[in-house]
């Protein structure tokens, strides 16, 4: 028999601040439609005419997490326009912009090549 239920400890958990808490839909639409006009203002005019696919994907992307999952293609994008390491500093600060809006195991992870 366990002493401390799940459900117990995640509640006292969130009481001492230990997860933060969800944004509220209005909060939510505001920054996912803020990360996506950065999105497409990093892209630029060449990236409308040389990666329209890409441009509608970003402008037609249901969630934050369908964004998240375009940072991909827009870097690619991105260094093919500009080279690849002002790609990595776009996406690096468009990736800040997601912060507390995605579940934990979809969040930048540490990596050495920043260092």
């Amino acid at each position: 028999m366990r002493w401390i239920k799940p459900n117990l400890r995640s509640s006292v958990y969130s009481l001492l601040g230990g997860q933060p808490e969800a944004p509220s839909e209005s909060v939510m639409e505001s920054r996912i439609e803020d990360i996506r006009q950065a999105m497409l203002d990093s892209m630029g005019e060449f990236g409308e005419k040389h990666f329209p696919q890409i441009t509608r994907r970003i402008r037609y992307a249901g969630d934050v997490q369908a964004l998240w999952y375009l940072r991909g293609d827009l870097m690619a994008s991105l260094s093919a326009s500009q080279g690849e390491l002002s790609a990595r500093a776009r996406v690096g600060s468009i990736s800040i912009m997601f912060e507390g809006l995605l579940p934990g195991g979809l969040t930048t992870r540490p990596s050495r090549l920043t260092s």
